[in-house]
């Protein structure tokens, strides 16, 4: 029985980077010897322990064959007579396709440390071609490391996979699993342009997809078209640290655009009900946590209006903030904020521009929340009009703080 390191872990300290997680392979070894040894067993499809004392993972060395399409397609073979070679050739990149054992010597049958010398990722092998995820996860290997770029050969083979169907089968939780690590990365929007050049992105997200070659409008910035005005803004949420529903929000607030008639171009007159449909519709098949949804939701729908916001007369202000439950939900209301400010910035030279919805809009929204309303519902005789009351002394106290001395008053 020999156990050795692999994966991330092997290849992040050659790279230099901090080591989250260690997973380990066994090789030679049974189910029964490893509980015999105080193995915890964990795994589901294939035999995966946890060490009685570090908690990490191992899994004994396994090969797989393809049975049916789609990523769940396998049928495992685990058992003591696998090589540590025929485990790691089962794997997607030779990065990811390094072992290393108790001693410190690495195994790497495939050149993965050439490949990470030489800043690139590339497949394994032919097997790659037969489990869909893998076209997702060398998309978001792109959006964390930047300065790699992906082998013809492994871009050629994810072309065929999207070609022939294959991604078609990836079900939405894998999906957005993938999704939603790589937009956290350090350059999401190298996962979109990755799947958008590989054919993937019109089949998994045809919405995002659509907006690649839509003109942005002329009072915006015309020498990009929508799909890269998107992708900056995405890399600006990254860059500002956001959290994932902001980026989610950023990826998918101009998807209205995308319905517009080209006739029409480059205006989009009322895209944001469109986008706000577009974004609910998206966010259910890919079962989007509940706070990503509904930030999209909120962020495709009211960001003309906030970016509009010093133009807006008070009562229309008032309404934004209630319509977006800001009062109840600050939190949310800012991070729609957030994610509008990088619409706004994803522009080329719009970097530095000021942006004075965002100061004007918390002016306003710390104006609405200092009327009590219930002070109001116990002054009002008519209980049917304790709406209408509060609404204007909202609509009042937006209008006050928001006069050239309103605050100083």
């Amino acid at each position: 029985m020999k156990t050795y390191v692999v994966g991330g872990a092997v290849r992040d300290r050659l790279l230099g980077l901090p080591v989250q997680d260690r997973d380990h392979v066994v090789v030679g070894a049974t189910p029964e010897e490893m509980l015999a040894r105080g193995f915890r067993p964990v795994g589901r499809d294939f035999p995966v322990f946890l060490h009685p004392e570090t908690q990490e993972e191992y899994a004994l060395a396994r090969t797989e064959r393809k049975s049916a399409p789609g990523y769940r397609g396998f049928v495992f073979h685990a058992a003591a007579d696998v090589t540590l070679e025929q485990d790691l050739a089962r794997r997607d990149l030779t990065i990811n396709a390094i072992a290393e054992d108790e001693s410190g010597a690495l195994v790497d049958p495939f050149g993965g440390r050439a490949d990470l010398a030489a800043r690139r990722l590339r497949h394994v092998g032919p097997a790659f071609a037969e489990d869909p995820v893998r076209v997702l996860r060398v998309a978001r290997f792109a959006a964390r490391f930047a300065d790699f770029a992906v082998a013809e050969e492994t871009l050629a083979l994810m072309r065929a996979m999207s070609d022939s169907g294959e991604v078609d089968h990836l079900v939405p939780e894998r999906v957005w699993q993938e999704l939603a690590r790589g937009l956290m990365e350090a350059r999401p929007s190298r996962m979109i342009a990755l799947l958008r050049e590989c054919g993937a992105l019109a089949r998994i997200l045809p919405e995002l997809d659509r907006l690649f070659g839509v003109p942005q409008p002329a009072e915006h910035h015309p020498e990009i078209d929508t799909g890269v005005h998107v992708l900056r803004a995405l890399d600006l949420a990254a860059a500002r640290h956001h959290g994932l529903p902001v980026r989610y929000a950023v990826l998918l607030h101009d998807l209205g655009k995308g319905q517009t008639p080209p006739a029409e171009w480059p205006r989009h007159h009322g895209h944001e009900a469109a986008g706000a449909a577009l974004a609910a519709a998206v966010s259910a098949r890919l079962r989007a946590p509940t706070d990503c949804r509904d930030l999209a939701v909120l962020t495709a729908r009211e960001h003309g209006l906030v970016h509009d916001a010093a133009a807006l007369r008070p009562a229309t202000l008032a309404d934004l903030l209630m319509r977006a439950d800001a009062l109840r939900r600050p939190r949310r209301f800012g991070q729609l904020l957030e994610a509008c400010e990088c619409d706004f910035r994803g522009r080329p030279g719009w970097e530095e521009r000021p942006w004075p919805a965002g100061d004007l809009l918390r002016r306003a929204l710390r104006a609405a929340q200092g009327v009590d309303a219930g002070v109001i519902a116990a002054a009002t005789a008519d209980k049917a009009r304790i709406a209408e009351r509060v609404r204007e002394a909202r609509v009042a106290a937006v209008r006050q703080a928001l006069r050239p001395d309103g605050e100083a008053s």
